[in-house]
């Protein structure tokens, strides 16, 4: 079943990912239309051989698309995604616009597949944290049970797009050549630095990044009270996200039920031998569809409780992986 294709939002670091994860999954695409802002239309996009020109985003665009992919934040997605659905394309929106809404999906394909049969035409992807998170916990949580979670993330610039990227490039040839590069995307210089803060600060103190983490993780797992707790860093490493949780669970935990669980997860990859250094990190796990988890041991401050370390490329499972995977089961389910 070939289906028409559009990407909102073409021309972020997002959008270039999804151009080329549709090609190497060879979604079957008959046409593929790639939209951005009205100053980005005209311009052109290149992969491999084939040049798309961008249009501009309007409602109009949407006229006989049967899936729209959005990475344009959470602005124009409330804007365009209600019209893309009213003239009968699926929209699946990686921006936090509809999250949390009780009438569109919060899905991670791995997890909860089902939930993408009850869409009223808007999908919501998850943030990029809480999905990668997720591949840790989701299988430990059919093993054991989860009960509460605590979770420290170290989140790379790429969670702040092309901009975040280019500053932390920008401040360490700065730095390499003794010149001074003051912070523009961040509040502070990210390189060689790191800070507490991803996202604004909510009145209780939290950001609402860690915010999403917790509500996000309830809604995917159907787990409304689940107990959690947040603390978002950003670090100066350039793609890959890595979080270090504490998990426990309802029922006893061993370590090789836990290895046995995330190995046979088809979004994890157990990276887990650490009398030989093997364990994992971002760079390891930049540009990889599936994300690590290692460093699994028994917590020794939580009641049947495992301690690990999830690692995920933020631009790959914690986006535009997660919403061509989505996509794939619209289509699946259209068949």
């Amino acid at each position: 079943m070939a289906v028409s294709v559009g990407i909102v939002g073409a021309t972020g670091a997002v959008g270039q990912e999804l151009i080329r994860l549709l090609h190497e999954r060879n979604f079957p695409f008959s046409s593929l239309k790639v939209l951005a802002s009205g100053r980005s239309a005209g311009k052109e996009i290149r992969y491999k051989d084939e040049t798309f020109i961008i249009e501009e985003a309007t409602p109009e665009s949407f006229d006989r698309m049967d899936i729209a992919l959005f990475s344009a934040g959470a602005t124009i997605t409330k804007t365009l995604a209600p019209e893309a659905a009213k003239r009968g394309c699926v929209v699946v929106d990686n921006s936090s616009a509809f999250r949390m809404d009780p009438d569109v999906p919060l899905v991670v394909p791995e997890i909860n597949p089902e939930a993408v049969r009850d869409h009223k035409g808007i999908i919501a992807n998850p943030n990029c944290s809480t999905a990668i998170a997720l591949m840790g916990l989701a299988p430990l949580h059919q093993a054991f049970g989860l009960k509460r979670f605590v979770a420290c993330t170290y989140q790379a610039v790429s969670g702040s797009g092309v901009a975040g990227m280019q500053e932390l490039e920008n401040q360490i040839k700065a730095w390499s050549e003794g010149k001074d590069c003051p912070p523009e995307t961040y509040p502070h210089p990210i390189a060689f630095n790191l800070f507490p803060h991803v996202d604004v600060f909510f009145d209780d103190g939290y950001t609402k990044e860690e915010h999403k983490m917790l509500n996000e993780s309830r809604k995917i797992m159907s787990m409304p009270d689940l107990p959690a707790t947040t603390t978002c860093v950003r670090v100066p490493v350039m793609r890959a996200h890595s979080i270090a949780i504490h998990a426990e669970f309802e029922q006893p935990v061993s370590l090789e039920a836990a290895r046995e669980a995330i190995a046979a997860f088809s979004g994890a990859e157990l990276c887990d031998d650490t009398a030989n250094n093997v364990y994992p990190t971002p760079l390891q796990f930049s540009g990889k569809n599936k994300c690590g988890v290692g460093r699994i041991r028994i917590d020794s401050a939580l009641d049947n409780g495992l301690a690990f370390f999830v690692v995920g490329d933020q631009l790959l499972k914690g986006a535009a992986l997660n919403a061509v995977q989505i996509a794939e089961e619209v289509v699946r389910l259209q068949a």
